[in-house]
């Protein structure tokens, strides 16, 4: 299948892409910047998701297009709110429309666990406003559409965006740890090549029409992860906690009521958490940003 992988350039994206290149599919990466992960298999298109006639263009012939090119930094959102309603709500609406005028077979958006809560400020209205775009687009014209909401992710190609990554950094340049949350704070972590594969397994048909979450399968106490990451690095590590609770991110759960509840998607293959971090620590060390 011909597929276009929209922030294919990104962390989550990236991993996206190569895990449809690896089951088969022609995939093109469309970004506002070239993607240093790039395989041979795959073909780059650097643009803006706004430039319709460009999105129009690659979307031609095309089987199926995923929705990664947003912005995605929760907090760096609550201080762009106007660029984040561009990219995330507008930036949908072009591909959306493109994608029915293409004729193209799936949608996929991804969303996130935030979309229904009360938390996530200027990014979760986005991405409630794009789900409910993607919902439309789905009832009017008859796009298949299947909805991913991600839980917190982590793993190789992160950046500072990614607060797993900030505390293993942290963790490696001055052996101490800022946690910037409550102490009682509970994640559902998921390595992001696992991600990946459920988000490709999304294609399936059962799946059209769905909103799907994909998050870890185990909760983690911020206690027990920090003093994960400690025993890995095997040296003590001078770890402080805000104890603030955050405007935006949540403390236990992100869920609230709501009628437009997503069924989870698991699978029984998963990256241990402990080796998952243990990569994460090997890549930062072998780039030299822990010093």
């Amino acid at each position: 299948m011909k597929t276009v992988v929209f922030g294919g350039s990104g962390f989550l994206g990236s991993h996206v892409a190569d895990e449809l290149t690896n089951r088969g599919h022609q995939v093109t990466i469309f970004d506002l910047r070239p993607s240093p992960y790039i395989s041979k298999q795959q073909s780059m298109v650097v643009g803006d998701i706004t430039d319709t006639d460009l999105v129009r263009t690659v979307l031609e012939d095309t089987d199926v297009a995923y929705q990664f090119a947003d912005m995605a930094d929760l907090d760096g959102a609550t201080t762009k709110p106007v660029e984040t309603i561009k990219r995330n709500v507008l930036g949908t609406a072009t591909l959306l429309t493109a994608a029915v005028d293409a004729s193209v077979k799936r949608f996929v958006y991804a969303s996130t666990v935030y979309v229904y809560s009360d938390l996530g400020g200027f990014y979760r209205c986005s991405k409630q406003a794009g789900e409910i775009y993607v919902e439309e687009y789905q009832r009017q014209y008859g796009l298949n559409c299947t909805i991913l909401r991600y839980g917190s992710l982590y793993g190789p190609r992160a950046d500072s965006r990614n607060s797993l990554f900030r505390y293993l950094k942290q963790a490696l340049a001055e052996h101490r740890i800022l946690y910037a949350g409550l102490e009682t704070d509970v994640r559902e972590y998921i390595h992001v090549r696992d991600a990946a594969r459920l988000s490709v397994d999304a294609l399936g048909d059962e799946f059209k029409g769905c909103h799907i979450v994909i998050s870890g399968n185990h909760p983690t106490k911020a206690t027990d992860l920090l003093k994960m990451i400690e025993e890995i690095l095997n040296r003590p590590l001078h770890i402080e906690y805000a104890n603030v609770p955050s405007r935006s991110h949540y403390a236990i759960t992100p869920y609230s009521f709501t009628p437009k509840v997503g069924d989870k998607l698991v699978s029984n293959r998963y990256t241990d958490m402990g080796q998952g971090l243990l990569e994460c620590l090997h890549e930062i060390h072998a780039s030299g940003t822990s010093s």
